[in-house]
């Protein structure tokens, strides 16, 4: 098995042209597609939206039994489907089945007017699965079976989010070794980092585990229940179950990314000071000025290989499950020690607020 990169993420959602229209305007993605009933795509409506290297299909089910709907009505919003790019779908199918994965769609190939591509499923985490796709050099998503005439010849000059970095998994506690294992098994993934957690009370533990390719990368991470529920356990309730957390983009210029998307709309999480007035004594000298960071909130840390610069953008889903993450890799290949408590320390101080907000509401009441 030979598996490339992210090829796609699907989210399944209530409303999959309002929820394009807020991607577009909020962090600058274009529509590369739509389809439905006239195109193919039975008892669904769904939209293409692209960034330079990302890929986002948002589906929404047109009946209440379709499985976008069923999705919806548990999870609410979320990423569904996270497909991998691979050179022999059909292969990497049997490999995944014969150790253990659940088939969820046979392999079947896709052709219209000169284009192909193959595409099968299976599951990975609670309600999310793993859809293969083999390309064979052809960049059409789903021939025929979208509209892609609207597609932009190429990226714009204006494209500040580049690929799909990681996704973050928040697992129920007891999972965490099984679903490692399940992916070296299944798809021959590597663990490449673990660390234990501690934000306040809370206590997570969280395993890395990345395709040997190294274009697939899952941050999964189970709760401490012998510590203070906290923001796993928060997710886990409120999404009702195992599912995807965030997702993380890479950037060039995190900077630049972060003054735009803040320029749009989007609020990030915020970080004290006190994190920057100690910077210099853990890290040395760091490739951003930190009177750039500082503002922003912007969190740096360094691996082996290089530093890495990172930050949560709020989550406006309703249930304050599903956030993203900007990225930004001045050569690190994997996650500092320093970075994930913070950013987990970011998210837990912005659901505090919430926390305090509906607490005061509900008594106002």
């Amino acid at each position: 098995m030979q598996i490339l990169d992210t090829d796609h993420i699907e989210l399944y959602v209530g409303d999959a042209r309002a929820a394009a229209g807020q991607l577009c305007a909020s962090y600058g993605f274009h529509v590369y597609g739509q389809g439905g009933p006239e195109t193919g795509l039975t008892g669904q409506r769904s939209v293409l939206l692209g960034q330079r290297d990302i890929r986002i299909l948002l589906t929404s089910g047109l009946s209440s039994g379709h499985r976008a709907s069923r999705y919806v009505a548990r999870h609410g919003d979320g990423i569904a489907v996270v497909a991998f790019g691979c050179t022999d779908a059909e292969a990497a199918f049997a490999e995944a089945v014969a150790a253990g994965a659940t088939p969820v769609e046979a392999p079947r190939r896709i052709a219209h007017g000169g284009a192909s591509v193959v595409v099968a499923e299976v599951s990975g985490f609670g309600d999310v699965t793993h859809r293969l796709v083999q390309r064979d050099g052809d960049t059409r998503f789903l021939p025929g079976l979208l509209d892609t005439s609207m597609a932009p010849d190429g990226p714009a000059d204006g494209d500040l989010l580049h690929a799909i970095d990681h996704a973050a998994v928040c697992l129920p506690a007891g999972e965490l070794d099984a679903t490692v294992a399940y992916y070296q098994r299944a798809f021959g993934f590597d663990m490449i980092f673990q660390e234990y957690i501690e934000v306040g009370e809370q206590g997570m533990q969280s395993k890395v585990v990345q395709s040997p390719s190294g274009g697939v990368t899952f941050t999964l991470i189970q709760p401490d229940i012998s510590r203070r529920a906290g923001q796993i356990d928060d997710f886990l309730a409120w999404h009702e179950g195992a599912g995807v957390q965030h997702i993380a983009f890479s950037t060039g210029d995190i900077v630049a990314a972060v003054r735009a998307l803040g320029a749009r709309g989007v609020e990030f999480a915020q970080t004290p000071g006190s994190y920057y007035d100690m910077l210099s004594a853990r890290l040395g000298e760091v490739d951003v000025p930190v009177d750039d960071l500082r503002p922003l909130g912007i969190l740096v840390d360094r691996d082996h290989w290089g530093q890495m610069y990172q930050i949560f953008a709020k989550s406006t889903h309703i249930r304050r499950t599903y956030f993203n993450e900007l990225i930004d890799r001045h050569g690190a290949r994997t996650f500092g020690t320093s970075n994930i408590p913070a950013l987990y320390a970011a998210k837990e101080r912005e659901l505090a607020a919430v926390r305090d907000i509906t607490l005061s509401e509900g008594t106002a009441l």
